[in-house]
């Protein structure tokens, strides 16, 4: 379906502080994921999925790298004469800008003057899930809410400004609690909302005014009693990124062809940057099992359970297992990785061995020779 009457905002850098070793030299939105793609190239395949042609990515900083992935928007379908993909860089540099959505929002309010589109989409990156927002979007028309919140039921993550909230038969909600969380089930938002766009922009006026920048605690909480905010709770496979640990469990549950056939469909694809490279390579000694292993690898050491992401070198004799190698890595001889997320271009050197555990992986940062 083509929804041309939908405009597409994304949050690359909202939650960066759930991941802060991976998000120092980039945003949220840029972290690798799953050995070939970026967090972001979830709501945006979710967005362009859902015909919506117009998209802005609101950045903060150190956003280099997320340009270097994205380019034009071509891999998405995006890069067109009309409309298509907006990059909405700070036009300040406090550092307010970032410490809610309305301050970000109002910094970009020529972009949405600019626009025709009559509904608006707001997403952050921090949610691995192919999301059909097209079925998101009639139901929001369909309740005649003012604000939908797509939401999950089950236990709230560990996450600054938590989005608590109970809904009565009609799935409108009639409470919400935030920066709370419950000891039970619950629904909690994912940073995804809809809503109208003249909507927003009376909502983001009266609170800027007022100097309120918090969208979930100056909007939605404030405004409860007096606007229709409804829930949607989200029926496909999703996963919220919300500390080092959440992140290597959603990146292990890649390993599981169930959780990747849900995720992964064939009419609703994850679209990325194409590179093409040459396959992988395992040597006489390589031996490999249950594990991704994207192209350019070159492997002759042992991998179990593990992902590896484009040009990682596995030495002979080198064991490496439970972990996430990113891109450019190389394992030397004799040396035992267990639990470990590698950011790009590390390099371990023969004889070391590093183990983390399940639930608290071992991280090494960009570049580290070990």
């Amino acid at each position: 379906m083509r929804n041309n009457n939908v405009l597409g905002v994304v949050f690359s850098s909202m939650h960066d502080e759930v991941l802060t070793g991976l998000t120092a030299i980039r945003p949220l939105g840029s972290v690798p994921f799953a050995g070939r793609y970026r967090l972001i190239d979830f709501p945006l395949s979710n967005l362009v999925n859902a015909g919506i042609s117009k998209v802005g990515i609101i950045t903060q900083n150190n956003y280099q790298s997320l340009m270097d992935h994205i380019g034009s928007g071509k891999s998405w379908d995006l890069s067109r004469k009309n409309e298509g993909l907006f990059f909405l860089p700070p036009f300040t540099i406090s550092n307010e800008l970032y410490e809610g959505r309305i301050a970000s929002l109002m910094d970009i309010r020529p972009f949405f003057k600019n626009a025709r589109e009559e509904y608006v989409i707001l997403s952050d990156c921090h949610v691995v899930g192919n999301i059909d927002f097209d079925s998101l979007l009639k139901k929001h028309i369909a309740s005649s809410a003012d604000i939908t919140v797509a939401c999950r039921h089950g236990y709230a993550p560990r996450i600054n400004n938590n989005l608590i909230m109970w809904m009565n038969a009609e799935n409108r909600v009639i409470d919400i609690v935030i920066g709370q969380r419950p000891a039970a089930e619950c629904d909690y938002g994912v940073g995804l909302y809809v809503m109208r766009k003249d909507f927003l922009m009376r909502m983001l006026d009266a609170a800027a005014s007022r100097n309120q920048m918090h969208f979930e605690r100056d909007i939605l909480l404030r405004h409860m009693g007096e606007i229709r905010i409804c829930g949607y709770r989200l029926p496909e496979y999703t996963i919220v990124i919300s500390s080092l640990g959440s992140y290597f469990k959603a990146s292990m549950e890649m390993l599981s062809a169930q959780v990747r056939q849900a995720l992964f469909q064939p009419g609703r694809s994850i679209y990325t940057k194409v590179r093409d490279a040459a396959p992988a390579i395992y040597g006489l000694h390589a031996s490999v099992s249950n594990s991704l292993v994207a192209d350019g690898c070159f492997v002759e050491g042992t991998v179990r359970n593990s992902i590896l992401f484009r040009d990682v070198r596995i030495a002979r004799n080198a064991v490496v297992e439970n972990s996430i190698v990113m891109q450019g890595a190389v394992i030397c001889e004799k040396t035992s990785l267990n639990c470990a997320i590698l950011d790009k271009d590390v390099v371990v050197k023969s004889g070391r061995v590093l183990s983390g555990a399940d639930d608290y992986p071992l991280f090494i940062s960009k570049g580290t020779v070990v």
